[in-house]
């Protein structure tokens, strides 16, 4: 087994909010020691790794990564998506069931499971759908899924419109303590909107959707957990017009959290420009004040999770009009150096932007990492959150190339990645 020091670092630890120098000792998978201060403890008979004072976080968990098995693996496999993930500093993937055939079978969790062991070096822990074929129509055997070893249940950006079918879902989900995640957007007013309404939708003459639709949804969504008392987590909350409802839910008393993806909170509804298709996603890009507002509350802690929400799309599904391109983009190799803007701008430090990537998330899904501390696994990512890079999509490992920050001047490289303390991205 592993034993390693990683020594002379810059310890950003989500727990206690601290970013000081220190360094830390690996022994069988798990972190042994932490100590603070230049000089630590160099155990004779190991490996030590001087990090030159470099940043060394808890890995990053990602809720609501697409992987294309089974059905689409010409877009992403779990190989790819397992190497861009450790490429990136992401030590564990939560992949979402919106496959094809969807993952609303013990069955077909099995086979997603067994080939996650077999090709991805980071962790896969896999969700399955809330109802059959993500129909609405009919919940799936939840207690057999979570035997098979399902972390959470969702339908993905399919809204469960029929509220006796959700609402039994969340009573027979609390039976079991099983984590429900939903995506908050009204269904009605969504259908067929590109862009979020306003004067930029307008003059490019796309369809809108009010931000409403997502306070909306949200307000449902809280009314059904009041009463039903189940855990719930929303995958993104986009909007200022549903933060004042999220922070009364979470007043209140319900066990409701909510994520953001990363690129609703470095891009806006601009960045469509003319009509460039990377940047259509669902929900659409949000108004600058929005975008402002979403990371303050990320910033209090009102939003629990950043997210890739990595959606991998093909060429032939995004060269298209934009009202027919695909939605979606990768974000597994991107999520740490876009969300690294937020901190070069002042808006965010360190230490809490690791508690929204690594802590709130394995502490949501009841996991030991997330941790610089004694006894958490070592999965850990070192970075220069200075070093400069001009993003080239061709050099992404994931298949699918479908980043809007093809070309972008960003800030933030990984050097190495541990997962129980193996080293997986071979970079160092």
């Amino acid at each position: 087994m592993t034993d390693l020091v990683l020594a002379n670092a810059r310890l950003i630890d989500p727990v206690t909010l601290t970013d000081q120098i220190g360094g830390l000792r690996v022994r069988d998978g798990a972190i042994a020691d932490v100590w603070i201060g230049a000089e630590g403890k160099r155990p004779k008979g190991v490996t030590v790794i001087d990090c030159g004072g470099m940043c060394l976080a808890p890995g990053i968990v990602d809720i609501g990564v697409k992987v294309s098995e089974p059905g689409e693996r010409h877009k992403e496999s779990f190989r790819s998506a397992g190497r861009a993930a450790a490429a990136g500093g992401i030590t564990t993937i939560v992949t979402r069931p919106d496959t094809t055939p969807p993952i609303d079978t013990p069955e077909v969790l099995e086979f997603v499971a067994r080939r996650a062991a077999l090709d991805s070096p980071v962790r896969v822990l896999p969700m399955a759908a809330l109802t059959k074929g993500r129909q609405g129509h009919e919940m799936t055997e939840i207690g057999f899924l979570l035997d098979a070893g399902a972390v959470a249940f969702t339908d993905c950006d399919r809204v469960v419109t029929n509220t006796k079918v959700l609402a039994r879902a969340l009573t027979y989900a609390r039976g079991l303590n099983a984590l429900v995640i939903g995506h908050v957007q009204e269904p009605g007013l969504s259908e067929g909107a590109v862009a979020t309404k306003g004067k930029f939708a307008s003059l490019r003459g796309l369809p809108d959707v009010s931000p409403m639709a997502e306070r909306m949804g949200l307000d449902r969504d809280i009314s059904l957990l009041e009463m039903t008392g189940a855990r719930y987590h929303i995958d993104q909350i986009t909007t200022a017009r549903a933060l004042p409802a999220l922070e009364r839910a979470k007043r209140n008393g319900l066990d409701i959290t909510a994520g953001v993806s990363i690129h609703h909170l470095t891009l806006n509804e601009f960045d469509v420009a003319d009509y460039r298709t990377f940047f259509k996603l669902t929900p659409p890009l949000r108004s600058e004040d929005d975008r402002i507002a979403v990371i303050e509350a990320v910033k209090s802690g009102l939003i629990d999770i950043i997210c890739s929400m990595h959606t991998p799309q093909d060429e032939e599904s995004k060269r298209l009009p934009y009202e027919e391109a695909a939605s979606g983009a990768v974000g597994l190799e991107t999520l740490l150096p876009a969300a690294l803007r937020l901190v070069h701008a002042g808006q965010i430090d360190l230490p809490r932007l690791f508690r929204a990537l690594s802590l709130n998330p394995s502490h949501r899904l009841g996991l030991a990492s997330g941790r610089l501390m004694a006894g958490a696994p070592a999965d850990l990512v070192l970075f220069d959150p200075d070093a400069p890079f001009v993003l080239d999509r061709a050099t992404l490992k994931s298949k699918s190339k479908n980043t809007p920050f093809d070309g972008a001047r960003m800030q933030g490289k990984v050097l190495g990645t541990w997962v129980a303390g193996v080293e997986v991205s071979g970079r160092i």
